[in-house]
């Protein structure tokens, strides 16, 4: 959620601490900082709210030289968005700054009678000043003695005014990365600030301390003891996260859907259907399941009910999709005969993985569908099936929910075909069917300039409102959340047979309506549905595969995709609902990239 890194090393530290805060504004903030340590060996502060770019403006008026430092963009949750409540907070003798959320701040508070103290709103600074309290010398000591303390998610990186060249740090929930490279030692939340010194990095492990210096890394664990740290190699290169001529990170990833889409199918394929044995995925996690939980946030949630939908019919087990925040203070029933699916782009979500922890605890078997190798969610869970979409920058995700999908969807004809569900050649076609898919949204993408005039009417609007059937009622939750997320227009989804249960009294003259018709055994009673709203004033975008029969006048914008298998419409659709948003936001001139009070990791609660 937030953003941190941290540096040590002979580069100019302000120019590396304000770098890569640039390259983590993605991940959403309000207000950004740094600390370094300047010429005189003191610990220098400068803090604002707003972008980066402002912090840069001041920071350009300074002319002594730095080469450690520590930097953060926050995104405000204990307190409201002001220059005091940037990070990061000095307290004593510490200079600090905090992913996370410090559960027992004010109890702390009370009990070091810091209420004369605290200059700022947050929680982060109790955090401070307690670890201040602590320390008499000994960075470890004080470290130690704060976690014993604290309750709650962290990652913390820590300055003290008499250990100069030096940065402590560590985490519970929150994530790090680091690496020593022949620029100096970097920390930091996110790869993205590492890619342009390293592609080699450690995930930093929970309840372990980092030392930083321009000379070295070390990693220890509470004790003290030396621990030798897993070392990983990004896959990426850094032109994945940039722009590349694209005015936008959403609308680039929405263009790399299909690219994506091969490098996660192709190399599980073998004779013609899924394998996951390079994946470490034995056939008996599908064998000897009872029943299939599913669970994520969002738009992973999403991906979740359209393999919900998909399953259930070809598996004949039960099927549940829960929703990771709720299903962690719950009783569920799950138990060792239980498959749960882990869903999560960043593998750092925190409701995800308190969720995942709560299913293992069960005895169930877990298996992740992650995006970034080395995550917490992905080290936890029993077997992690890896996505390859590479670094996703836009906060609205888009290639992150494709690949998800086709995930999950290979799962699925793996889990038939070894429960017997489907024969060989019915895996076949399925699988070639899935790879079908990917033209079907190179299509849709090379027609993204004729979608641009279906949002005319939408801007103008407070409400949308989708609708469809089976999958495409699973499709439309996404629709739904995408065109909000960006645009700001209230949208909801709904089952199309439940508009005569209340929703319908929402239809009025000129209330969009997105219908979603692409599923054939209930195409006749979509079309019903269609009818219904136009007959009240709807202004209908209705969308159906290309030959679909359909009267003319029926809908005021009539979109048609390539004549897929039903159970495949959802790669094309995803690429229409998701330039449906884009165009949204950028017809009402808002900020596509980094739309306002979201982040692109939520690891608070």
């Amino acid at each position: 959620m937030c953003g941190i890194i941290g540096y040590s090393g002979p580069l100019e530290a302000r120019d590396i601490l304000l770098t890569g805060l640039s390259q983590l504004e993605y991940r959403g903030y309000d207000s950004a900082g740094i600390a370094y340590f300047d010429t005189f060996s003191d610990i220098h502060v400068v803090k604002k709210i707003g972008k980066v770019a402002n912090l840069k403006s001041i920071c350009a008026l300074e002319t002594d030289t730095a080469h450690c430092g520590i930097g953060h963009t926050r995104w405000a949750t204990h307190g409201g968005v002001s220059d005091a409540n940037a990070h990061p907070h000095r307290a004593g003798k510490v200079t600090l700054i905090h992913n996370g959320i410090i559960e027992n701040y004010h109890g702390l508070t009370e009990e070091f009678d810091l209420e004369d103290q605290l200059a700022s709103q947050t929680d982060s600074e109790v955090a401070a000043w307690v670890l201040d309290r602590f320390y008499e010398g000994s960075p470890l000591d004080a470290i130690r003695h704060l976690l014993e303390r604290i309750q709650g998610s962290y990652g913390f990186c820590i300055m003290f005014d008499d250990r100069p060249g030096e940065i402590y740090a560590v985490r519970s929930i929150s994530p790090l990365v680091a690496s020593y490279t022949h620029s100096g030692a970097l920390i930091a939340s996110d790869l993205t600030a590492l890619i342009p010194y390293t592609r080699s990095y450690f995930v930093v492990p929970e309840h372990h301390i980092v030392k930083l210096t321009g000379y070295k890394i070390s990693l220890m664990d509470l004790e003290g003891n030396a621990v030798s740290p897993e070392m990983m190699k990004v896959d990426w290169n850094m032109d994945s996260a940039m722009k590349n001529g694209f005015p936008h990170f959403m609308l680039k990833e929405i263009h790399e859907q299909p690219e994506a889409l091969k490098q996660t199918i192709l190399p599980r394929m073998a004779k013609g259907i899924p394998d996951f044995e390079d994946d470490r995925i034995p056939d008996s996690l599908f064998t000897r399941c009872s029943q299939i939980h599913i669970i994520a946030c969002g738009t992973a949630m999403h991906a979740g009910m359209v393999a919900k939908a998909l399953m259930e019919p070809v598996l004949r087990i039960p099927v549940t999709v829960s929703i990771a925040s709720e299903f962690r203070y719950e009783d569920p029933l799950i138990d060792e005969k239980t498959l749960v699916m882990i869903i999560s782009q960043s593998g750092e979500t925190i409701d995800t993985l308190a969720a995942l922890r709560l299913a293992k605890s069960c005895g169930s078997m877990t298996l992740a569908i992650v995006n970034v190798k080395g995550s917490t969610i992905a080290r936890e869970s029993d077997y992690v099936l890896y996505t390859h979409a590479g670094p996703e920058i836009a906060v609205a995700s888009t290639k992150a929910y494709s690949v998800q999908l086709a995930a999950l969807y290979m799962i699925s004809c793996r889990m038939a075909f070894v429960r017997e569900k489907f024969t060989r050649s019915e895996a076949k076609a399925f699988l070639t069917e899935l790879l079908d898919a990917i033209p079907a949204m190179e299509t849709m993408i090379r027609k993204k300039e004729e979608e641009k005039h279906l949002v005319t009417h939408l801007i103008q609007q407070n409400d949308v409102f989708f609708m469809g059937r089976g999958l495409d009622y699973a499709f439309s939750l996404e629709g739904a959340l995408k065109l909000k997320e960006i645009s700001y227009i209230h949208a909801e989804a709904y089952a199309a047979g439940e508009l005569k249960h209340g929703t319908i009294a929402l239809i009025a003259s000129k209330v969009p309506v997105i219908a979603i018709a692409t599923q054939e055994h209930v195409f006749a009673k979509m079309i019903s549905n269609v009818r219904e709203v136009k007959a009240r004033g709807a202004f209908v975008i209705l969308l159906t595969k290309e030959h679909a029969a359909v009267e003319e006048g029926l809908a005021d914008i009539h979109i048609r995709i390539p004549d897929l298998d039903d159970r495949f419409t959802v790669f094309p659709i995803a690429v229409i609902l998701q330039l449906i948003a884009y165009y949204a936001s950028i017809g009402k001139n808002l900020d596509v990239d980094q739309p306002r009070n979201l982040a692109k990791s939520v690891t608070v609660e």
